[in-house]
């Protein structure tokens, strides 16, 4: 039975009255306060996690601190708890563990808390970046558009991330603009992809009008700003925001019920796993990052395969390997930290149409 861990942390302080219900009636400062204290804990036993060629077993160990709390507390501080709570991953047996949420972001995502710990550490980034694309493209297709004909448009480009999200995407797509701050690592990233494709792209520092040209955007960076307003979006558009904070404003959400934000693909796991551990996904069902530790455990691969802030075509190629192997796919879509239903999407749907034939 291989063994394996996963670091996760209430998103918001909701999360922590959702599990401990008797902190309710404290105020939130309170609350957050008492998580500064409280140490990194087990939340549940992962069961069922079965390919035809291996299982798995897990746990998820959460590190107590809001997404709040990790940007705004000192990052040495917010480091050595998560160490901490991978230490804990040690201590049940876990053969390797992978960092959830914001714990994948903090620092040097991953490397000083790997080297830290005597077993591997994984960030997840090949597998989300390999189901980003992948559910951009389904999105895409459920909205109507055929990705060849969209108007394709990468944020943050330039970056280790966004650069294998354009080389990969250029394969499937005959219009593709790269924006970003630095246009001469853009031309590099085009010189590339024409190398490499053929495909000659568009690049910008414009993200403001990139985004308002385009039907389908995948945005990686490393803003702390949100950088796309409700206002800019095209009726119908596709967006996958990769990037921890967001790229995508959270009015959108609230002002655009026209265009599909996606953060990613839901995961569908492979055997009768049970998570006994409610995280607002149908069951049998993770985020991508989860399914990478996973895999990597039903592979025997108990490496740091995902780890800092680089990363290649290969790595996201090799995991999808490992993916198909085992039997894990896309089941769905997420939207701001929550599964996005079939009612949802069928209702964006009906309102960009209508918003189009408005508009024409």
């Amino acid at each position: 039975m291989e063994k394996f861990a996963f670091i996760i942390h209430p998103i918001e302080i909701s999360d922590v009255y959702r599990k401990l219900k008797f902190m309710q009636k404290l105020p939130e400062s309170m609350v957050e306060k008492a998580m500064k204290i409280v140490p990194p804990f087990t939340i549940s036993h992962i069961t069922g996690v079965k390919s035809q060629y291996n299982e798995a077993e897990g746990w998820f160990v959460t590190c107590p601190l809001t997404t709040k709390q990790m940007i705004e507390l000192p990052e040495e501080y917010v480091i050595k708890k998560i160490i901490k709570a991978g230490k804990l991953a040690e201590k049940l047996g876990a053969k390797i563990v992978g960092l959830g949420a914001f714990t994948s972001v903090v620092g040097d995502a991953g490397i000083t808390i790997a080297k830290n710990l005597n077993i591997p550490v994984t960030t997840g980034n090949s597998y989300t970046v390999a189901m980003a694309i992948e559910g951009t493209k389904k999105a895409t297709e459920i909205m109507g558009k055929n990705i060849k004909d969209a108007q394709v448009l990468v944020i943050g480009a330039a970056g280790s991330i966004g650069k294998v999200c354009a080389q990969i995407m250029a394969k499937d797509c005959k219009f593709l603009t790269l924006a970003g701050r630095h246009t001469e690592k853009l031309e590099d990233v085009a010189d590339k992809i024409l190398k490499d494709t053929g495909l000659s792209v568009k690049i910008t520092s414009n993200v403001r009008d990139a985004v308002r040209n385009a039907d389908v955007i995948i945005t990686v960076t490393s803003s702390l700003d949100a950088i796309i307003e409700a206002e800019d979006l095209k009726p119908g558009a596709v967006v996958c925001d990769v990037s921890r904070p967001r790229d995508v404003s959270k009015e959108v959400a609230e002002k655009r019920d026209d265009v599909l934000i996606i953060e990613g693909g839901v995961v569908e796991v492979p055997g009768d796993v049970n998570f006994n551990f409610n995280f607002g996904f149908s069951p049998k069902t993770a985020y991508a990052c989860m399914a990478e530790t996973m895999m990597l455990a039903l592979e025997d691969r108990y490496e740091s395969f995902s780890l800092g802030r680089d990363l290649t075509v290969k790595q996201v190629e090799e995991i999808t390997k490992i993916a198909n192997k085992h039997g894990f796919k896309l089941a769905g879509f997420r939207s701001f930290e929550r599964e996005v239903t079939q009612e949802q999407i069928e209702r964006i749907i009906r309102n960009a149409k209508k918003k189009s034939e408005q508009a024409s």
